[in-house]
C-alpha cells in the first residue's frame, strides 16, 4: 500500500469518528425530556391515597414506567397514585384511588375496575406526587385517555425531573 493511500484511509478513519462523536454527543446531551403536567390530570386527587394491590374488583390493567429525566434510568419505588371513574365508582370516590410502588425496573401495574365514560371520554388519572416521596423530583398529573371505552387496560409514562 502506497504511503498516500495510507494517509488517506488514517484521515477517513479520522473524520468518521470525529462525525460519530459529533453526532452521539449531542444525543445525550439532550437526554429525556421530563413529562410536563396534563391539564385536568389533578381534578379530583385525593392527597395520600393509600397503597393497595388493587382498586375495587379489577378486570382492568393501568400500566406504566418512571424513569429520570436526561439519562433514562428506570426510577424503583417510586409512589403511583391512580383513580378514574369506574363500573364501581366516581373518580371523586375514595375507594376509587389507590397508589402502588414501581418496581427495580422502573415498571407499576395496577388492577382496578373497567373506566368508563365521563365528561365523554374514558380517562384515567395518575399521579407522582413530591409531597409523598422523598427523591426530589417535581410532581406530575397525567390524564390519558382511550382509544376506546372497550379497552381493558391504559398505560401512562412518566419522566420526572429534580424540583
Amino acid at each position: 500500500m502506497t504511503h498516500a493511500l495510507k494517509a488517506r484511509r488514517t484521515l477517513l478513519t479520522a473524520a468518521a469518528a470525529t462525525a460519530a462523536a459529533g453526532l452521539i454527543t449531542p444525543l445525550r446531551a439532550q437526554g429525556l425530556a421530563p413529562t410536563p403536567t396534563m391539564r385536568g390530570g389533578a381534578n379530583n386527587y385525593l392527597a395520600g391515597a393509600p397503597v393497595v394491590q388493587r382498586i375495587g374488583g379489577g378486570g382492568f390493567w393501568m400500566t406504566g414506567t418512571v424513569r429520570r429525566a436526561g439519562d433514562g434510568a428506570p426510577l424503583p419505588r417510586i409512589r403511583i397514585q391512580i383513580w378514574a371513574h369506574t363500573t364501581e365508582g366516581h373518580e371523586r370516590d375514595p375507594h376509587s384511588h389507590g397508589a402502588t410502588l414501581t418496581d427495580a425496573n422502573g415498571v407499576f401495574r395496577m388492577e382496578m375496575p373497567q373506566i368508563v365514560p365521563a365528561f365523554g371520554q374514558a380517562h384515567g388519572h395518575l399521579a407522582y406526587d413530591a409531597a409523598y416521596d422523598e427523591n426530589g423530583f417535581a410532581t406530575v398529573f397525567l390524564r390519558p385517555v382511550m382509544r376506546s371505552a372497550r379497552d381493558r387496560s391504559l398505560s401512562a409514562d412518566f419522566v420526572l425531573q429534580r424540583a
